[in-house]
């Protein structure tokens, strides 16, 4: 067995024990972010297993923050990568900002993410895999250039990070269906209906669905059914799911063959698109 599917298979069974752990503990919060890494170490397990090609990094569990930094207390990179795990996708700043509002509490403004980038990666080319994670700017897939108004997240596979000619609409979708699942879960488990704030993003996304809206809508949004969002936007998904995939399928074979580790991150420099042109 090759040595990136012991990596793997090591990183699944600590998410399943850190996931055990966090359920035990009641921390239903922590266990959703851990069930969301392990689905990703599984997918690239059976895509490594299938294809033969290098997996992505395995993503490493996001160490247990101390009770005193729970909720507000988080820091800013901590409050982003919190949205941005419930969401799956790479996002811009006000999406996440609106993530954060509708769904974790705490203060998280816009204008911090740009400081915060930057931080991001002087923190990494200073100390490179100190952090368990880096926020870093989506790929642009035909030059592999940053992508400076999305934001993604290191442990993320490559593909995941990559913006194509239907990424955009296709990331709107996905992120429209995981919203919606948060939104039906946060109403099963309290038994009544989710926030102001939720229910507003849910209808920002709603609105830019075929069939999400409900006839009776009347401009309110807790007339939205989640279900109904759920499943107009993966009738859509699955209408540009596979194009997309293989377009950021393609450009990914081509950033880890023409990019070094820190450019995979955060992207490559303008002065080298001539060059990733003529390889390509």
């Amino acid at each position: 067995m090759s040595d990136p599917l012991d990596a793997l298979e090591k990183s699944i069974s600590t998410l399943r024990r850190a996931i055990r752990d966090a359920s035990a503990a009641g921390d239903t919060e922590r266990a959703g972010e851990l069930r969301a890494q392990l689905r990703r170490a599984e997918r690239a397990w059976d895509a490594l297993v299938d294809t033969g090609e290098p997996a992505p990094v395995p993503p490493r569990p996001v160490p247990e923050a101390a009770p005193a930094a729970r909720g507000s207390q988080l820091p800013a990179r901590e409050h982003v990568h919190r949205a941005l795990m419930l969401l799956g996708t790479p996002a811009a700043p006000k999406l996440i900002v609106g993530v954060h509002e509708a769904f974790f509490p705490g203060e998280l403004s816009a204008s911090k993410l740009s400081s915060l980038r930057r931080d991001e990666e002087r923190s990494y080319r200073s100390s490179p895999g100190a952090r368990p994670y880096y926020l870093c700017p989506a790929l642009a897939h035909d030059l592999l250039t940053p992508v400076r108004a999305l934001v993604t997240i290191s442990t993320w596979a490559l593909e995941q990070r990559i913006i194509g000619p239907l990424s955009p609409r296709v990331d709107f979708l996905t992120g429209a269906i995981r919203i919606a699942e948060t939104v039906h879960a946060s109403a099963m488990s309290t038994g009544s209906e989710a926030g102001p704030a939720a229910l507003r993003l849910l209808w920002r996304f709603a609105v830019n669905i075929p069939d999400a809206m409900p006839r009776n809508a009347s401009g309110h949004e807790g007339a939205l059914d989640p279900q109904q969002v759920i499943n107009a936007a993966q009738a859509e998904l699955d209408v540009h799911a596979d194009a997309d995939r293989a377009a950021r399928a393609e450009a990914s074979r081509r950033a880890r063959k023409s990019l070094r580790d820190d450019q995979q991150m955060f992207g490559a420099p303008p002065q080298g698109v001539t060059r990733l042109r003529a390889r390509a």
